[in-house]
Order: structure tokens, then sequence, then C-alpha cells
């Protein structure tokens, strides 16, 4: 018995860190503000989710009761990780950061500076 939650905790550990691994990856690798956030509010949330899990299973069943600190700090995680990635996007939107639909429309609706150049000189 002790082996199969040995192999839990090994598995719940080793997928923890490989999304938090990818999660990062993401945030640091995408193209814009707006794919950026999906890196840290899904791969990396679940990969802590996955840490915490693994690290309740293990000290719950070397102490003999129920560990209940990291079951507390997953649920914080899974409630304030959307709250803020939300606010970080409205934020974006707001302030009109490339990837926004508002950056593309002024955007379109600017005049580019090859036109302003050929203009002026006719």
């Amino acid at each position: 018995m002790a082996e199969l939650l040995d192999i839990l905790v090994a598995f719940l550990i080793l997928a923890g860190g490989a999304f938090a691994l990818i999660g990062s990856i993401g945030l640091a690798r995408l193209p814009d503000f707006f794919t950026r956030l999906h890196g840290p509010s899904k791969a990396t949330t679940l990969g802590i989710g996955g840490l915490l899990v693994g690290s309740a299973v293990h000290f719950s069943v070397l102490e003999g009761g129920l560990s209940l600190h990291e079951f507390l700090i997953t649920v914080f995680v899974a409630l304030t990780t959307p709250i803020s990635a939300h606010l970080l996007a409205k934020a974006g939107l707001h302030r009109r950061l490339p990837g926004s639909e508002a950056y593309r429309a002024v955007a379109r609706d600017a005049p580019r500076l090859d036109e302003d150049r050929h203009s002026s000189h006719d």
C-alpha cells in the first residue's frame, strides 16, 4: 500500500512540475500579451495544483492526519487565478495592447507612414 501511495505522489509531483514548466515556457515564448495570459492562468495553475495535492497526500500519510494547508492553498489559487487573468485582460483591452481588437481597429484606421511620405512629396 505504501508503494502505491509513493507512486501516486510521484505521479502528481511529476505531472504538476510538467504543467508548471509548460505554462512557464508559454509565458516566455507566446507572441503577445493576451496569449501569454494562458500559460500562467491555465497550465501553471494546474501544475501548482498537482504539486500541492501530491504534497497533501504525502504529508497526510506521513503524519497520519489530514493535511489541510495544501488543499486550502489549492482552492485559493484556483479561485483567484481566473479573476486576476480576467482583470489583466481587461486592462490590456483598455490600454489597447497589441493583440486586442481595439489595437487592430486603431492600426487599421491609422494612416501608414509610407503613404504619408509619398503624399507629401507629390
